[in-house]
């Protein structure tokens, strides 16, 4: 006990620190012991907790029961009629284009059986960007979902022409050239696949494509490889997920947060996954009270949209949620209105070779880092320049850290330890992500391009997305702290902060668009006393857009590309546009006449 004390008072996360060391450890160890004899992938698990647990819930979908016998003989079956139709083998790559439902999981782990890689499009994708996909991937042939097979009307033709074929989710099809999968699962046999056609050499063979969803451009396909999905199955058993959790799912299965941390950490415990269609606020404690939920996933601004909710909840089990994206303000509030859920912060990229978590539940904090961790993981914060849009670099052309407490480029060295597999497809675009000769000639490190902080009890936070941070008046703007200040008069229920080009002025102005409250209005004097008590000058939003909803990617995360393109004239915007007037004290109508007085250089920003 005398040590306790004084260990307690120093180094007050000494003992959750080693736990948690110990299970990263273990895990590794498991990994390696895969390597060097007989590799066990996720489907492999699968497989194993059918026979250990067959009648055991696996998915429960809109209150339908799936066990994990079940999605195991109907995978079976959907491999069956694959391997009689000859038109896959092992080593192809199929595309899916499907929603949340319990065949997603089936057609995945059923052309898994077969050694196929899966490519999960994005359900929001549409034509040019579609076709784009199937180019880097590499894809021959479609699985597509009966709600969806729609949406392909206008590529049809260009699938057909490059010899894609397209089978859909449905018992009969009337779209030429299209063949129907569930009346041949249906005859088929759902004896097992033998085990050596999905059996794998190497962690490092690709097992999937998921497309992230960058705000501009075209989708990327990250390939992600048995490492990575293994590495991701691990999450909640890191945290502390048992065999008798139910997690709720309401992210859509084609990003990793759903299929590879949620489906595959579900497997690695023999849980139970309550997977949702499309995640709905108003729906979320029925949910979890109805199905006795007690580990949720979130990203990006979900949790937001629930403390937006009218309603306290507190009477519900849920003891954890598990995601990363929660800002401060959100959490602290997350806690006041249902409890103290243990909410546990994920930090990494689809594609990207290094994770960090935050197992003592700091709350801002994205991970936590030691002396011990660092050994493991190599990464470094380095001087970045806003301006130019690239690291700073000393005399000898490297790149130079950031102290304790300064904001820095989050770069994760690349080695056969915590190896990057880049994109398919492309190269170019796995190249652009690699920054070489960074402290020493012929070193390369893998560019989050995120920008973090690591405080002086190693706790990691994340700042800000380069190209989301911007210059004004010489100083550095951060979307994030912005967005925090625009969330606390009481009529704004959401805000999207972006840097917007002004003629004869260096860097970019704030703006934002934003969403008033129901049965509230918005109150420019509210909003402006807001900005000037908690607001450096240069940070200040100097144009509010007004919007009905706001544009979000198919992972919650706010687009800003259309909005920081059509700037701020009343002309050519349609939304009603408000600019920031000290000698009114409030935020006042944009007129044509202020943004002319703006435009020629004649009022003072």
């Amino acid at each position: 006990k005398s040590l306790l004390f004084p260990s307690r008072l120093c180094f007050p996360y000494f003992w959750k620190d080693v736990f948690y060391l110990l299970k990263v450890i273990r895990y590794g160890a498991r990994l390696e012991f895969y390597k060097r004899t007989k590799i066990v992938t996720v489907l492999d698990r699968f497989v194993q907790q059918a026979r250990r647990i067959p009648d055991k819930p696996f998915l429960i979908v809109e209150g339908v029961s799936y066990t994990y016998r079940q999605i195991d003989e109907r995978s079976n079956r959907l491999a069956r009629v694959f391997e009689q139709q000859g038109s896959v083998k092992r080593g192809d790559t199929v595309a899916m284009l499907m929603s949340n439902e319990p065949d997603f999981v089936s057609v995945w782990f059923g052309l898994s059986k077969l050694g196929c890689a899966l490519a999960f499009l994005n359900t929001n994708i549409r034509s040019r960007s579609l076709l784009h996909c199937f180019n880097s991937c590499g894809a021959k042939l479609l699985v597509v979902g009966a709600d969806l097979l729609d949406t392909l009307k206008e590529i049809l033709p260009s699938l057909h022409e490059d010899n894609i074929s397209v089978w859909a989710m449905k018992h009969e099809v009337s779209h030429p050239g299209v063949y129907s999968l569930l009346d041949k699962i249906e005859q088929a046999s759902h004896e097992p696949m033998p085990a050596e056609l999905r059996s794998t050499t190497s962690l490092k063979t690709p097992l999937l494509y998921i497309f992230t969803s960058g705000t501009t451009g075209l989708p990327k396909a990250a390939v992600i490889t048995h490492l990575q999905s293994l590495k991701a199955a691990g999450g909640f058993w890191a945290y502390g997920g048992t065999a008798e959790d139910v997690i709720y799912t309401p992210l859509p299965l084609y990003h990793s947060a759903a299929s590879l941390v949620g489906i595959g950490g579900t497997i690695e415990l023999g849980a139970t996954c309550v997977l949702k269609k499309k995640f709905s606020a108003s729906q979320f404690w029925n949910d979890c009270r109805k199905y006795d939920v007690t580990i949720f996933q979130y990203i990006g601004e979900l949790c937001r949209y629930l403390c937006n909710q009218p309603k306290n909840e507190k009477d519900h089990k849920v003891y954890m949620g598990v995601g990363n994206g929660l800002r401060q303000d959100v959490w602290r509030e997350f806690h006041e209105r249902f409890g103290k859920i243990r909410m546990c912060e994920l930090y990494g990229s689809t594609e990207g070779n290094l994770c960090f978590m935050n197992h003592i539940g700091k709350i801002g904090a994205v991970g936590r880092s030691n002396f011990f961790y660092k050994l493991l993981f190599k990464y470094d914060l380095v001087k970045y320049d806003m301006l130019k849009e690239e690291p700073v670099k000393d005399e000898q052309g490297f790149c130079l850290r950031v102290k304790r407490g300064e904001m820095g480029l989050l770069l994760s060295k690349i080695s056969s330890q915590s190896p990057f597999f880049g994109y398919a497809g492309s190269k170019q675009l796995t190249e652009n992500k690699v920054l070489r000769n960074v402290f020493v000639k012929g070193d390369a490190y893998f560019n989050t391009g995120d920008l973090m902080v690591e405080d002086e009890e190693n706790f990691i936070s994340f700042k800000d997305r380069v190209g989301d941070t911007f210059r004004w008046k010489g100083e550095n703007v951060a979307t994030t702290e912005v967005t925090e200040v625009l969330g606390l008069p009481d009529f704004i229920q959401e805000a999207n902060v972006y840097g917007v080009e002004v003629p004869a002025h260096e860097g970019r102005a704030g703006m934002a668009a934003i969403i008033v409250r129901p049965s509230f209005e918005f109150d420019g004097k509210k909003l402006f006393e807001a900005v000037l008590t908690h607001l450096p000058t240069y940070a200040r939003p100097l144009f509010i857009r007004l919007q009905e909803s706001m544009e979000m990617t198919g992972t919650f995360k706010q687009q800003k590309f259309r909005l920081v393109k059509s700037g701020f004239n009343p002309s050519t915007i349609s939304d009603p546009l408000y600019f920031l007037d000290y000698t009114e004290k409030s935020y006042v109508p944009l007129t044509d006449a202020i943004y002319e007085s703006i435009r020629a250089g004649q009022r003072k920003l």
